[in-house]
């Protein structure tokens, strides 16, 4: 769950980091609003992703009028992709120097990872790339998070061989960045997020530490523990705003483990496990899995119907390859699944089932009655599918 700029900004403001003041414009008439208010503003389309500046998506403006005429531009455009539902218009700041401050998931070190670069307003993803020294990282203990020494020695570290920002000193700079990082840490770990970053932190001419951008990403799989958030997210758009796929969010509303990769093949079976070999079969015979779908063990018809209706709503499909290994789960359940899905939907994509296991013949049975292709093996199954799709896109072409 990604939030907008302005959303992410309130989290970092209600902890104590400064904000640049703001106010949300859905029309220009209330960007020409905010300016009279606030003076001098940016205007800022309001989008999960970003490289808004290259997009044209942020744009200057000294009076009211041309925050009305800004607001207007961006609010009929898209960037990267997303249409602009608002624009955030804060004050400008004065700024004398950027750094960037970021708390993300190191997950091959299975801990938080806090970063600090003297190259702020930049894209960090090319720095790292390009220059990773420029960047300093600290992985501090989970249970004692950041110390403070920790923190000034990761300042240092990013100082080092750097032109420190307005003037500063590292120790004076280190005053002002240890007490904001270990603040995002904190409010990464309260959000379950798994990125808390500030690209840039301004530093500003009179000394401050202003946070002049904010992303912030919640792990999906604690999105129930912050409701507040899921709502304000949820009212900006839910999907189209959030940066998530669509077809996942329509997955996760129908309880289903669901990942959608673009291809063209459907995938389902019954454990993690094996649907990801599935995905390696359709590729090895030359398919394009268009999703991963594990309806798991002992999945009754109902199970299958659902993921079969969700499969289905994926229009680049031409196919679809049901895999299921029978323990608990049994095959007669899935074959009355599978059709019950493709009579309710009315699929017309080719289906092919390989099932095998707990009633796999009267399974196999119910499914060649109702004219769907059964398989023995996951091998075969794979090569029907990925050449009845073929066919059929050649037919269509």
């Amino acid at each position: 769950m990604k939030l907008l700029e302005y959303q992410a900004k309130a989290e970092l403001a209600r902890a104590g980091i400064a904000v640049p003041e703001g106010r949300l414009a859905r029309s220009p008439a209330e960007a020409r609003a905010a300016a009279d208010l606030l003076g001098p503003v940016a205007v800022k389309a309001q989008v999960p992703v970003g490289g808004r500046g290259k997009a044209g998506g942020i744009r200057l403006a000294r009076t009211p009028d041309e925050a009305e005429a800004a607001a207007s531009a961006i609010l009929a455009m898209e960037v990267r992709g997303y249409g602009v539902p608002a624009v955030w218009c804060e004050q400008l700041l004065d700024i004398a120097g950027e750094l960037y401050g970021g708390i993300t998931v190191d997950r091959d070190r299975r801990r938080m990872a806090v970063m600090l670069s003297l190259a702020g307003g930049v894209d960090i993803e090319a720095v790292a790339a390009t220059s990773p020294g420029r960047i300093a990282r600290l992985w501090p203990d989970p249970f004692a998070g950041p110390l403070p020494f920790e923190l000034r020695r990761l300042v240092l570290a990013a100082c080092r061989g750097q032109q420190v920002p307005a003037g500063l000193r590292p120790i004076q700079l280190a005053a002002l960045v240890v007490p904001v990082l270990r603040t995002l840490y904190d409010v990464a770990s309260r959000l379950d997020a798994t990125l808390c970053e500030v690209n840039p932190l301004v530093v500003t001419a009179d000394g401050r530490l202003v946070a002049g951008d904010a992303k912030l990403e919640i792990d999906p799989g604690a999105e129930f523990r912050h409701p507040d958030l899921a709502a304000a997210v949820a009212a900006d758009g839910a999907a189209a705003v959030s940066g998530e796929d669509p077809l996942e969010v329509a997955a996760r509303e129908r309880g289903l483990t669901y990942v959608h990769l673009g291809g063209d093949i459907g995938v389902v079976g019954n454990g993690a496990g094996l649907v990801m070999n599935t995905l390696d079969l359709v590729k090895q015979h030359g398919g394009e899995p268009a999703n991963f779908l594990d309806i798991g063990g002992g999945a009754r018809a109902e199970v299958v119907t659902r993921a079969l209706l969700m499969v289905a709503l994926d229009p680049a499909v031409r196919g679809i390859f049901v895999n299921i290994f029978g323990g608990i789960t049994r095959g007669d359940e899935v074959a009355r699944g599978v059709i019950a899905a493709r009579d309710a939907a009315g699929i017309t994509v080719p289906l092919v089932v390989r099932m095998t296991g707990t009633r796999e013949l009267e399974g196999r049975q119910l499914l060649e009655a109702a004219g769907i292709v059964p398989t023995a093996t996951a091998p075969e199954a794979a090569l029907a599918i990925v050449q009845l799709a073929r066919d059929r896109t050649r037919a269509a072409g």
